[in-house]
């Protein structure tokens, strides 16, 4: 069988675009260093002048430094595991790139490669080769550093340190009382001519730059950026994808952006915040202000009002229009409906979303939870007391022993002679034993009480004829030790502290009780929800579990190594566990990592090496060890306490589970020939062939027929299925544990095979 690179016969550029010609010659070139995020800020800074950002192609996007920063930050992300991976030298010459780029000669077309889909109805998909890549990210960091800053707070998605588990913090902290609320759904529809053409209107309103807005055109036109409005393909590392589209998409929505900020400041104006009351909780008064709350995370667009349908039917016509007249959006008018906040559930960034009352939240310790602690506690304290009691017994009987050796020694004679003293330590040691046992006692009250009534009760001297009799020494002294005796062992005292924190107990639990209960009849807090039942029917189209809901063998995992198997859980688990970890009913999603997955993975195992499921976990242990090529043993799946550990605690921008729950890699079992690792600038000539097997391929499912395939969950373009790709060992574990995506991979120099 012949082997050997996949090559694409080269796109041709119209002439009208071949050659551009600049009224600024371009930078002389020299070799230098990967500029820095500030260096790059001030160099693009230095390039504008009224009012506008002038050459940036020239001056900016096609300098070495910021070309070999762009090479840097693909790196970076194709090695996740490495701080600072190091790149030897590019394979192509970043001056050349760079006098290609300012002179005006580069044609995206010509670095595109065009995979043919598997059926005959299927699209074509064009992907770029890592030239082309290079010159997007440069092209997204100029974008960046012009339009960063300008973009609203409520904008989500596509910038740094602004991604999904922000944005549903901001929805948990920041909206209070929503009543109503919708979501603005578009049709779905690609970024067209009408589109592109807004687009250039937008970016010519900032950059004064023709070379920079005609390149952006082009990789328009050779499908170098890809979007869609209305899809599941934005933001989860599939091989279209770009951070360019992201950043190009949040330029072009930022008219509806500051369409709501202008609403929300006039919202603002007619309903003010009244102060003074909100502190005074005895006035009764609560004074609740109109309020308008927005989230977009790149085209998915969520509004919540806490005022009126009405009022929210007039945001929400606003709202539209703006996207179907400034924007020309297509708005599906059906899907954009009102809901209310309180009744109804929403879905959004693949989360369920409701308002709740806080006690729902945070509701308080029943019954039945109430007693089971004072149980624990009180379970807690015997045991604490039975190891005092037997570490005072051993103490005994190692003194018993100490001086029973002394006196037999001492018996037959024998004289002990010790250079130091140690009558003081000794007499220290026992006045602290002698001080930690007053102490415990004084801290019963029944012993206390029972001395108490021995010492006083019954005593002929409290009788005054008797004490006539006495003297006067003797009486004085019976009093003395009655005061003492009521000064330290009657409990009255005692008592009544014990009742004074038992009643302050009981007003702080009623002042709890009716703040609580104030706070349910006046307020809404927004509660997150993973979708449980769109994650038990992706669980169950992929084989995990079978119709019962229980854990079943996934066969055409069989062909992998051991490791490869494990490594393929591990990844849709961990994927699982860090998009879900910020909601409520995390617990519900740690039970299916846990149960359905790992079961499934022993199983798989099991089915492999036709062993049965016990003795595939008595092998490989609950924690799934694998036994790495250095023959050390290595732990990939999440293990029982790391999953327990895990929570609301990191903010990130993870990607949804979908790049790797619909994506397997099936090792080819050859080794005739050698090619160079496919991942951004590795240069490992050490590879495996991996052949990609994606799900909707193999369950012969279209991802469009909802009734078959979970909503909301995207699908890897079907051009790569059966595709050969040669990895070296450490990216194709990367692959396969969801650390890296087929984003990160030159998919346009596959193997056909």
């Amino acid at each position: 069988m012949l082997l050997g690179l996949k090559t694409w016969p080269l796109r041709s550029l119209p002439s009208s675009l071949r050659f551009l010609s600049f009224s600024t010659p371009a930078p002389p070139l020299q070799d230098t260093s990967p500029i820095s995020p500030s260096d790059l800020e001030s160099l693009v800074l230095r390039q504008y002048r009224a009012g506008k950002f002038h050459n940036l192609l020239p001056y900016v996007v096609a300098t070495p430094s910021v070309l070999l920063a762009a090479t840097g930050r693909l790196l970076s992300r194709a090695n996740p595991s490495i701080p600072t991976p190091s790149l030897a030298a590019p394979p192509f010459s970043v001056d050349a790139l760079a006098d290609e780029l300012g002179c005006g000669g580069f044609d995206p077309a010509a670095h595109c490669a065009t995979l043919l889909p598997s059926r005959k109805k299927g699209e074509a998909l064009t992907l770029p080769d890592l030239k082309l890549k290079v010159v997007v990210e440069a092209v997204r960091m100029a974008l960046e550093v012009v339009y960063g800053k300008r973009f609203a707070t409520f904008a989500y998605g596509g910038r740094e340190s602004m991604g999904r588990h922000t944005a549903v913090r901001y929805l948990k902290t920041t909206v209070q009382n929503p009543t109503w609320w919708f979501p603005v759904a578009l049709r779905r529809e690609p970024f067209g001519t009408r589109h592109l053409r807004r687009l250039v209107a937008i970016l010519e309103e900032k950059i004064e730059d023709p070379a920079l807005v005609a390149l952006v055109e082009r990789l328009f036109g050779s499908q170098t950026i890809s979007i869609e409005f209305g899809g599941v393909q934005l933001g989860r590392g599939f091989p279209q994808e770009s951070d360019l589209s992201a950043i190009i998409l949040n330029i072009y929505l930022d008219a509806l952006d500051r369409e709501i900020k202008d609403l929300r400041a006039e919202i603002h104006k007619k309903n003010p915040r009244l102060g003074g009351l909100e502190e005074n909780e005895t006035s009764g008064v609560f004074h609740k202000p109109i309020r308008v709350y927005a989230v977009r995370y790149l085209d998915e667009i969520l509004l919540a009002t806490s005022g009126s349908k009405l009022f929210t039917m007039n945001v929400k016509d606003r709202i539209l229009k703006v996207l179907e007249d400034n924007l020309e959006l297509k708005v599906d008018k059906l899907k954009t409906s009102i809901h209310s906040a309180v009744s109804e559930k929403m879905n959004f960034l693949g989360m369920e979303l409701q308002a709740v009352p806080p006690s729902v939240l945070h509701p308080p310790m029943s019954e039945k939870a109430i007693r089971a602690k004072k149980k624990y506690l009180k379970r807690k304290a015997a045991k604490a007391q039975e190891l005092k009691n037997a570490r005072e017994t051993r103490r005994k009987k190692l003194g018993l022993k100490i001086l029973n050796h002394l006196f037999k020694k001492l018996k037959h004679g024998h004289e002990f002679e010790f250079d130091f003293r140690i009558e003081s330590e000794v007499r220290e040691v026992f006045a602290n034993w002698a001080h930690e046992v007053v102490a415990e006692y004084f801290k019963s009250r029944e012993d206390c009480w029972h001395w108490h009534r021995m010492l006083s009760t019954g005593d002929f001297l409290s009788l005054k004829r008797i004490r006539d009799q006495l003297p006067h020494e003797l009486v004085d002294s019976y009093d003395h030790f009655q005061e003492k005796l009521d000064k330290y062992l009657m409990p009255t005292g005692a008592t009544r502290d014990v009742e004074e924190e038992e009643r302050l107990a009981e007003e702080e639990e009623e002042r709890k009780y009716a703040k609580r209960t104030v706070e349910d009849l006046t307020e809404l807090r927004m509660r997150v929800n993973a979708p449980m039942e769109l994650v038990r029917k992706a669980v169950k189209l992929a084989g995990f579990t079978n119709s019962m809901g229980r854990p079943r063998p996934i066969k055409l995992l069989i062909c992998l190594d051991d490791a490869d198997i494990i490594k393929w859980y591990a990844g849709v688990g961990r994927r699982w566990l860090e998009f879900f970890c910020c909601c409520r009913n995390f617990k519900m999603v740690k039970t299916i990592v846990t149960y359905h997955l790992r079961f499934s993975c022993f199983l798989t195992l099991a089915e492999k090496h036709e062993a049965t499921k016990r003795q595939a976990i008595s092998h490989y242990t609950k924690d799934l060890k694998v036994t790495d090529v250095n023959g050390m043993e290595a732990v990939h799946f999440p293990t029982e306490r790391e999953v327990k550990m895990m929570g609301d605690q990191n903010l990130s921008d993870p990607k949804p589970v979908d790049g790797a729950l619909t994506l397997i890699l099936a090792r080819l079992a050859t080794n005739e020939f050698s090619f160079p690792c496919l991942a951004h600038f590795c240069g490992q000539v050490d590879t495996v062939l991996y052949r990609i097997r994606l799900l909707q391929n193999r369950l012969n499912v279209d991802p469009l027929n909802k009734s078959k395939w979970v909503p909301g969950m995207g699908a890897i373009h079907e051009s790569l299925n059966k595709k050969c790709l040669p990895l070296c060992s450490k990216h194709a574990s990367d692959l396969l544990l969801g650390k890296i995506s087929l984003q990160d991979i030159d998919c346009t120099s596959f193997v056909d095979m």
